[in-house]
């Protein structure tokens, strides 16, 4: 058949596989799939990296990587999988959570391959993320009761070897090996419609975008720079990023509308929807007052072009609130209770727990029960050698603009809008067990649990607080075949050339997120994806080949990006 099609409609170019989104997960399926012999193009709306470049740059892995081993700890792929199961709670089968354990150790040699860099000096303390000497951590619950009851205690946290936030020291090698390979990179792109055919299988992508070199392409990839460079303004500010919104709105009114044909399939991979307000409304809506984390591009444009053309999701109430009170590692010996002064938690256990537990179970509020002598110490652990400057500062605000401050118990409690005998009785119970020498009940290690003593201080650390934002991301998406990352449709049955991967799927950190998990199911799924769809092309050469009448028939767009409609190619279509 001609390439071009016939009639009205011609397509604009043909690869064998498109890739929607150049973030992590894209960037492992465009490398995957051009590994294997495909041609790969990535329609990236921005500059690409979304949220892994804008991260921290840690990838949860274990079962015996060099690093592990390097830093003098033992694991296994057996022991990695007890320890995920009871985070993961059955999200995706053990079967598959088994092999993402499996192939663990082989995928940092894989992303080394790729130029990501790793070292294996060892955080020796908890935290939620540690300085830059240090690039190997216990980077969930590992260590704690009841998740060490059923798997040995390793640190899985591996971080990129960079300073600061090396999300970019992570992110920046797969870009670079991807465009090496041949992948055609389409910046300042916005995908706009899957293109279908009459049995519903997906055969190519309608997406605009900005001429190179142009005025707006200039612009728009300054807005991608100011966002990038203005990330953590957006976290402590929820709607900041509507600026940009409108910005983005404007400048894609600039773009050309091309529609290419993909003869092997399409991976969606363009995140979750953090910065889609209707749809948390729709899904979680308890995570509103919750700040956004990731880039303006996570509006859940993927997810929808998939629904729009009957896929399913599932897990869309999930999302991952971080209230992360380490560092300073002297809050951690507070209390932290509920709005009816209740304590409903260790107070080490790693921020998404915590948040879980606050949001789901205690209304989103959290309030952190101090002493003096702590809130002094807190000082002295916000040291440069202790906490990286994004921590200690929201955590610096805290100490002074989010602080309550009484002699009594009591009075802080009236202060708070806590029952005063509640919270005095929460007090009193865990000042007697540390008195006596009890284990504490929550289970937080004897170390860090300390007698509170007058005057006491209350540091608000609800989901909604402005000073000490609590960051959140989304964790449901589309449903996929766990073998092949081909998304499903509400019976079922398999979306033929339409896959998704990263944050706009259902995948490993769907139920529950520590760090590093995202971007591990983020590689794992974005290479399945790219594999799968190469050589599924590969086996279907054949017919390729064979006449085929259908392929050249005009594809045609319906419905707009709110609606729920296809984009068909039938015998009959017109442009």
């Amino acid at each position: 058949m001609d390439i071009n099609g016939i009639g009205n409609h011609q397509w604009d170019d043909e690869v064998d596989v498109i890739v929607v989104g150049f973030g992590g997960a894209g960037a492992c399926a465009a490398i995957e799939a051009v590994d294997n012999g495909a041609s790969v193009m990535v329609v990236e709306r921005f500059c690409g990296g979304g949220a892994t470049r804008m991260s921290g740059g840690v990838i949860y892995a274990g079962g015996g990587t060099w690093i592990q081993k390097e830093a003098g700890f033992e694991d296994t792929p057996e022991n990695m999988f007890n320890y995920l199961k009871q985070e993961t709670k059955s999200v995706v089968s053990d079967e598959t959570l088994k092999r993402f354990c499996q192939e663990s150790e082989p995928t940092i040699t894989w992303l080394e391959k790729q130029g990501v860099p790793f070292n294996s000096t060892v955080c020796p303390y908890k935290t939620s993320y540690p300085i830059d000497k240090y690039f190997l951590y216990y980077s969930g619950n590992e260590s704690f009761t009841p998740y060490k009851e059923k798997a040995e205690p390793a640190p899985r946290g591996h971080r990129a070897h960079g300073k600061g936030m090396p999300g970019s020291v992570f992110y920046n090698p797969l870009r670079e090996s991807a465009a090496r390979k041949g992948v055609d990179i389409r910046y300042h792109s916005k995908a706009k419609q899957l293109i279908t055919d009459d049995d519903g299988n997906v055969i190519g992508l309608e997406f605009k975008s900005i001429p190179k070199g142009g005025g707006f392409a200039l612009l728009h990839k300054f807005t991608d720079w100011l966002a990038y460079k203005m990330r953590y303004i957006t976290i402590a500010t929820p709607h900041f990023e509507n600026i940009f919104k409108v910005l983005s709105t404007l400048l894609e009114l600039r773009g050309r509308t091309y529609r290419v044909k993909a003869r092997k399939g399409v991976v969606l991979s363009a995140g979750g929807f953090v910065f889609n307000r209707k749809m948390i409304s729709e899904y979680a809506p308890k995570y509103l007052p919750g700040a956004t984390l990731g880039t303006i591009g996570d509006d859940g444009s993927a997810i929808n072009m998939g629904r729009r053309i009957g896929a399913a999701v599932d897990r869309m109430d999930r999302v991952s609130a971080w209230r992360f009170i380490n560092p300073p590692q002297s809050f951690v010996k507070g209390v932290l209770v509920d709005r009816n002064g209740e304590r409903f938690c260790n107070e080490m256990l790693y921020g998404a727990k915590t948040a879980e537990l606050m949001v789901e179970e205690h209304m989103g509020v959290g309030i952190l029960i101090i002493d003096s002598e702590i809130w002094k110490r807190a000082h002295r652990d916000l040291h440069w050698d202790r906490a990286q400057w994004f921590q200690a500062v929201p955590a610096l605000l805290s100490l002074y603009l989010n602080d309550k401050k009484a002699n009594t118990i009591e009075d802080l409690a009236v202060k708070c809008n806590i029952p005063p005998a509640k919270l005095s009785a929460t007090i009193d119970a865990y000042n007697e067990a540390v008195r006596s020498s009890k284990e504490d009940v929550m289970g937080k290690p004897s170390d860090f649990v300390k007698e509170l003593k007058p005057p006491f201080h209350a540091i608000d650390c609800s989901l909604g607080n402005l000073v000490f934002a609590c960051a959140t991301i989304t964790l449901g998406g589309l449903v996929v075949d766990e073998e092949t990352g081909e998304v499903k449709r509400k019976d079922g049955s398999i979306i033929s050339g339409l896959y998704a991967a990263g944050r706009s799927a259902v995948g490993v950190t769907s139920n529950g997120y520590m760090s590093g998990l995202s971007i591990a199911d983020a590689v794992f799924s974005g290479r399945r994806s790219g594999n799968h769809a190469a050589l599924k092309g590969k086996e279907a050469a054949a017919e390729e080949e064979k006449p085929d009448t259908e392929d050249a028939d005009t594809p045609e767009s319906t419905g707009t990006d709110d609606e729920v409609a296809p984009v068909t190619e039938t015998a009959d279509a017109k442009e």
